[in-house]
């Protein structure tokens, strides 16, 4: 497809960026973004909550700040009581209420399928920017969400998740990444970053080092995961996604024999409103973890490193 090219363009469609970001002056930038999705839990008003969540986060993950919103709305008006709308534009609502953004209108469609998401625009400074790919070698990988939300939601269709797992699940994704972005914008050799989402971590790395002269080694061992997936994955309870992912991009991947088999499928999971990946310097990474682990970002930890070796592949140890 032909694409149109512009000098205040400074991230388009063209190497799969979180968002959009036009330059209006020199110290100003509009970041504009857009995600919906069919429910992935029981309750409206917690869909809501993480499909705003998971919308929000692209503007996080480019380093700015979201100030407005509109709301994407299909809705099967035939089939469902308009309570259940009411409350999944109330739960987006509270949750652009805790980010600080401005609801300022919307669309919706009749539909068959119920289907919840944002249109997002924040701003950022043009020099700021922080990209999905430019992550240098002798980074360090910080990863600031567990993983394991889409096999969570896979054995919850089944109903074989524990309700314990399934609010820790409905927890992580609806928490804003707001917090990590403040404080991870607080350092100015932030090289890379993305939200790690329907792609899983190694379909996100991936496109962090895609025709880069760099590499990366993830230490499976110190990924934050939900460990009660482990018995999940075992039994082959695992969603659609994991498989397209893996077949999308295991030719980047090499896998150290001593890995546990299980723990690459976890890399591979598709997740809903996880967490943000950043690429910086290791001391940088060290300091910027302990303030997240103080703030309350527990989960939050370095996993991996980006190396010269291994040009354009993910090594697994």
């Amino acid at each position: 497809m032909p694409l149109i090219s512009d000098p205040n363009l400074i991230a388009g469609i063209e190497h799969c960026d979180d968002a959009g970001v036009y330059k209006l002056r020199d110290d100003l930038a509009i970041i504009q973004t857009l995600d919906f999705f069919t429910p992935i839990v029981d309750d409206p008003y917690t869909f809501g909550q993480v499909a705003a969540a998971n919308s929000l986060s692209d503007v996080y993950a480019m380093g700015g700040k979201p100030l407005t919103a509109m709301n994407i709305i299909c809705f099967p008006i035939n089939k469902m009581e308009i309570s259940i709308l009411r409350e999944v534009l109330l739960g987006g609502l509270d949750k652009m209420r805790e980010a600080g953004v401005l609801l300022v209108g919307g669309h919706s469609v009749e539909d068959d399928e119920l289907k919840y998401g944002l249109s997002v625009t924040g701003t950022i400074h043009p020099d700021r920017v922080l990209l999905n790919r430019g992550a240098r070698a002798g980074d360090a990988l910080v990863l600031t969400k567990p993983l394991g939300t889409g096999i969570i939601n896979t054995a919850l269709k089944g109903n074989m998740a524990g309700d314990d797992l399934v609010a820790k699940s409905i927890q992580c994704m609806a928490q804003l990444n707001k917090k990590a972005a403040d404080l991870m914008t607080g350092y100015s050799n932030v090289h890379a970053c993305t939200d790690v989402t329907g792609f899983g971590l190694l379909g996100h790395a991936s496109e962090m080092i895609e025709g880069a002269d760099v590499g990366i080694v993830i230490h499976s061992s110190s990924v934050p995961i939900f460990h009660e997936i482990q018995k999940f994955v075992k039994m082959g309870i695992m969603p659609g996604g994991l498989n397209r992912n893996r077949k999308f991009r295991m030719d980047m991947i090499e896998v150290d024999p001593d890995c546990p088999e299980w723990i690459v499928d976890v890399l591979f999971d598709p997740q809903t409103s996880g967490g943000l990946l950043i690429s910086m310097p290791p001391k940088e990474a060290e300091e910027l973890v302990g303030k997240m682990n103080d703030e309350g970002i527990k989960d939050a930890a370095i996993i991996g490193e980006v190396v010269p070796e291994t040009k354009g592949k993910i090594l697994i140890k």
